[in-house]
């Protein structure tokens, strides 16, 4: 069982940043993929961004050029750096671990969520 928590949410004005943090409970190198999804109120979860074990980054259209993910393998955390927020990035922001059990069988792992507003 991989626990992810996450951290660093709050309220900021547009065009401000903020930086997430997601710990997770065992050795990161033991996840195959890391992600940062986001779900506002009355829409479908979505993704933000994702990581590879390798350090092969993916990007939604709405973060590219604004937001950076990386990864801390000694520090078993997980970041997004998030820059000219927009009042649309207002969401929850949810940490996701996929860890390959066997060749058949992949385990999602998720946080509880951070709370981020841009306010303008």
């Amino acid at each position: 069982q991989v626990q992810l928590v996450e951290s660093g949410g709050g309220l900021v004005q547009a065009g401000g940043s903020l930086s997430l943090s997601c710990a997770a409970s065992t050795s990161i190198l033991r996840i195959d993929v890391m992600g940062w999804y986001r779900q506002a109120p009355g829409k479908q979860r979505e993704l933000v961004a994702t990581i590879t074990r390798g350090g092969n980054t993916n990007y939604a259209d709405s973060a590219k050029g604004r937001f950076t993910i990386s990864r801390d393998n000694a520090k078993n955390t997980l970041y997004l750096q998030m820059n000219s927020l927009k009042a649309e990035d207002t969401a929850v922001y949810y940490c996701k671990g996929s860890v390959t059990v066997w060749a058949y069988r992949v385990n999602d792992y998720w946080g509880q969520g951070t709370q981020v507003t841009v306010s303008s």
